[in-house]
């Protein structure tokens, strides 16, 4: 076959082929989101270890918690980029199969078709030079479209190699966080050391939750309480933070303040979405005013972190702690509630579905300034785009 012959499907085929792939690759390489949630496993898994001969515990193990947390978030995160970079790459792939095959069919017939045929054009030497000029014109992209598509199957390769790694890591990663979870409530069970502000009068908080049909109304009454004067974090003025504090736990708000919900009802502060078993820490030194059950919220920590102002924590599965004492920043206060118990297949499927059913706990978080509550996003870093 003459190459005058084969020039226009050749071209046909080419403005076809080589269409991108991809119009663009994504800013963050899921395979490196992975890996390096990958090595934060490892090195909570280390740090563990390491927490036994820690001279605070407590902070060592509340730290390693943290660490597994968003190892395992940001792996999850990575896996379900991943899955849908593979899904893209087959997809594509699998689009462009027709015309892939029309040219390496018009490629092999070239390859069999005798030199001084080729070299002959209907045209005459005009046609000659100028089916010259097209090959050389289609040639650098053939070339072009080959390496893209050698650079789409080794990611191909590597995506499913990552997924496959990702289990030893996850399964490590999913134990290590639920034995430091145990070990922390341990240690803070065993806790001694920690200044208290005062002694609190059961009978007294049992009649004020008892009178309580509002969380405003039994945060009123706890205000009214007689409690001494002076607290630990009076050193560390609250105000001076405004805007700046670190959300008590991991998660991502989907309710903000004065927001209407799904039944109608507004509440003054943020409602975040955790994982089940998800740490709780005090972003502040706080003192602590109330653990315990309250209205429909659940498991209620409510803590002082300074004169005139309440940080109520609502939802939580287990609380640590008792009222009185004098949490330092990043204390844990409690777990929220949940049974982190799915295994590392469930973990793989919902990470590649993307469905978001892992963070099914919710965390309220209200703060009150002499009574009134105030919108969250003043005082967190997050939450205020």
């Amino acid at each position: 076959m003459r190459l005058g012959h084969l020039l226009p499907r050749l071209a046909g085929v080419v403005l076809v082929v080589l269409t991108p792939t991809f119009a663009a690759r994504a800013q963050m390489d899921p395979t490196e989101t992975a890996k390096a949630a990958m090595l934060a496993l490892d090195k909570a898994t280390v740090a563990l270890a390491e927490a036994e001969k820690s001279n605070d515990r407590i902070s060592a193990l509340t730290q390693t918690v943290q660490a597994y947390e968003e190892g395992l978030a940001g792996l999850r995160d990575g896996l379900r980029r991943a899955s849908l970079r593979e899904a893209s790459i087959q997809g594509a792939l699998s689009a462009e199969s027709d015309q892939l095959s029309q040219l390496l069919g018009v490629l092999q017939t070239i390859e069999r078709a005798p030199e001084p045929a080729l070299l002959v054009h209907p045209a005459g030497p005009i046609g000659t030079a100028r089916s010259g000029m097209i090959l050389s014109d289609v040639a650098p992209a053939l070339q072009r479209k080959a390496e893209n598509l050698r650079r789409d199957l080794e990611e191909l390769q590597t995506l499913r190699a990552l997924q496959e790694n990702a289990v030893d890591t996850l399964k490590t990663g999913l134990e290590g966080a639920q034995d430091a979870r145990f070990e922390l409530s341990l240690a803070i069970a065993r806790r001694t050391e920690l200044p208290r502000r005062f002694v609190a009068d059961d009978a007294r908080m049992k009649t004020l939750v008892e009178s309580a049909d509002t969380l405003a109304s039994f945060a009123d009454g706890l205000m009214s309480e007689p409690v001494p004067q002076g607290n630990a974090a009076d050193t560390q003025d609250f105000t001076s933070v405004k805007g700046r504090l670190a959300m008590p736990a991991l998660g991502q708000i989907i309710r903000r303040y004065d927001e209407v919900d799904a039944a109608g009802v507004r509440r003054p502060g943020y409602v975040i979405a955790t994982r089940p078993m998800a740490i709780v820490t005090t972003p502040w030194p706080a003192t602590i005013r109330y653990l315990g059950p309250l209205l429909d919220y659940g498991n209620v920590a409510i803590v002082e972190p300074g004169d005139g102002y309440l940080m109520v924590l609502a939802g939580l599965g287990q609380l640590y702690g008792e009222v009185g004492e004098v949490l330092p920043k990043g204390a844990p206060i409690g777990l929220m509630a949940g049974a982190d118990v799915s295994g590392d297949q469930a973990f793989l499927i919902a990470a590649e579905q993307g469905t978001g059913a892992d963070a099914s706990e919710t965390l309220y978080i209200e703060i009150r300034e002499n009574g009134t509550p105030v919108d969250p996003s003043n005082w967190f870093a997050a939450g205020k785009e």
